[in-house]
């Protein structure tokens, strides 16, 4: 029994924020039937939002765009200033450029349309949970196409190390930490280290983030991803 409560693993806490309460109840069924996974607030409103991610601290927040009142994007860019290492998970019918660059712009970490499978979603959950991108292959190739446009390739001496660069690069293909290790002949626990030190130098909460900044400042070249 002792060995069993040391070796079960702490699960990932969530906020679940959409005005259709069907919706919720269906999405809280899907994600509590994983053992690793636990709801724990909903919201209904982006006012809501903010208020229950500042009370109960989740590990990431599934967010809806179109919302009464405040809407998604507004909540997140609000969420994010207060707790940059919050993973915001944008789940929305809506693939509408300028919903998605203004998601991506506050903060968000991944962005799935709401036709994805169930897999598709506990698998982006936990992506974002583990602070990897998690973005829908439509929007991917968007959000490319879009901030590549407006790079200025500036020497990344001055923020990022050799190595660290390297692991952007590399994590910037989608990469899992895993994968980056085995590329790079490090550890898993090595490019943790990496990145938590580039989201702070950069001053962002996650990889999603992390990619497009190195995609504007002409670090990472979209060609290559």
């Amino acid at each position: 029994m002792h060995d069993a409560e040391h070796s079960a693993p702490t699960p990932i806490t969530l906020l679940l924020v959409d005005d259709h309460p069907v919706v919720r109840k269906g999405t809280r069924e899907l994600l509590e039937g994983e053992a690793d996974l636990r709801v724990v607030g909903e919201a209904g409103s982006g006012e809501e939002a903010i208020a229950q991610a500042r009370a109960l601290h989740p590990d990431v927040i599934l967010m809806d765009v179109s919302m009464p009142g405040m809407n998604g994007i507004e909540a997140t860019r609000a969420i994010k200033a207060e707790r940059p290492g919050v993973g915001v998970l944008v789940l929305t019918s809506y693939d509408d450029d300028a919903y998605v660059f203004a998601l991506l712009e506050a903060g968000a970490a991944g962005y799935l349309l709401k036709n994805a499978s169930e897999d598709d979603l506990l698998g982006a959950v936990r992506a974002v949970a583990a602070g990897e991108s998690a973005l829908h292959p439509s929007v991917a190739r968007k959000v490319l196409q879009r901030f590549s446009a407006g790079a200025t390739p500036t020497p990344p001496e001055d923020d990022l190390s050799p190595r660290e660069l390297e692991v952007l690069r590399v994590a910037a293909s989608g990469r899992t930490n895993k994968e980056i290790a085995r590329d790079l002949d490090i550890s898993p626990r090595t490019v943790q280290v990496h990145l938590a030190n580039i989201f702070s130098k950069l001053s962002v909460g996650s990889r999603t983030e992390a990619v497009l900044y190195g995609i504007r400042r002409g670090w990472i070249d979209p060609k290559s991803l």
